[in-house]
């Protein structure tokens, strides 16, 4: 399995929109372990403070509802996450030649 397989997470809203209505809800796809990992992770992260808290409270700032800037924060963090992979992987392989 391809390391992007692994990054399916089920984080990233999906539009629902219809007419002038604008909205999105909740993709219930995607590898569900690495989603409820994620939800932890933000979770302690808003409620420990630092940079996740930050972001969290700048997206409550600009509109959205908990929920909807917990998931953006979720995205964020499965961002990162997989940067952090794609390097380690890039290292491994500079390593291993």
């Amino acid at each position: 399995m391809s390391t992007l397989g692994l990054f399916v997470t089920g984080s990233a809203p999906l539009d629902a929109s219809s007419g002038n209505n604008v909205r999105h809800r909740l993709n219930t796809g995607g590898n569900r372990a690495l989603n409820s990992v994620l939800h932890t992770i933000a979770v302690c992260q808003i409620r420990d403070g630092g940079r996740g808290q930050v972001y969290y409270l700048r997206k409550i700032a600009e509109g959205k509802t908990p929920s909807e800037a917990r998931r953006a924060l979720k995205r964020r963090l499965s961002n990162v996450v997989y940067r952090i992979m794609k390097r380690d992987q890039r290292n491994h392989l500079a390593q291993a030649a």
